[in-house]
C-alpha cells in the first residue's frame, strides 16, 4: 500500500516520538480541523488515553463569536487542568501532520503556561 503525504508525515512524527517514549512521560496528540480542535493525552504503553478535550464538548462549543485560536487557548486550559487533576505534567507535544504554527502553536504554549512541560 503506497502512502500519500499526509500519511507519510504523521508516521514519521508519531513515530520518532514513540521510539524515545517511556514510563515517565506520556504523549500528547492533537488534531484539527477547520473548525474545531481536540487533544488526548495517550499512554503508549498502555495503549490507553488518559485525558481528553476538544473544542466540540458543550461548555466550549455554547460561547458566543469566540475566533478559533480563543478556542485552542480555552481547549488547552481545559486539558492542562484535567491533566493536573490526574498528576500528568511530563508530557511529549505530538504535533502529527501539523506544522507548529498558528492554533497548535497557541495550544501549545497555552499549555506551557499553565504547568505542562515537554
Amino acid at each position: 500500500m503506497k502512502l500519500n503525504t499526509i500519511q507519510r508525515k504523521k508516521f514519521r512524527v508519531t513515530g520518532k516520538l514513540k521510539k524515545v517514549a517511556s514510563s515517565d512521560r506520556l504523549r500528547l496528540s492533537i488534531s484539527r480541523s477547520a473548525k474545531n480542535i481536540s487533544a488526548q493525552i495517550i499512554d503508549d504503553v498502555k495503549n490507553i488515553t488518559l485525558v481528553s478535550c476538544s473544542s466540540v464538548e458543550k461548555d466550549i462549543r455554547s460561547m458566543d463569536k469566540v475566533n478559533k485560536t480563543e478556542i485552542s487557548k480555552i481547549v488547552a486550559e481545559k486539558l492542562a487542568k484535567k491533566a493536573q487533576e490526574k498528576k500528568i505534567s511530563k508530557i511529549f507535544f505530538d504535533r502529527g501532520i501539523y506544522k507548529y504554527h498558528g492554533r497548535v502553536k497557541v495550544f501549545a504554549e497555552t499549555l506551557r503556561k499553565n504547568g505542562m512541560e515537554f
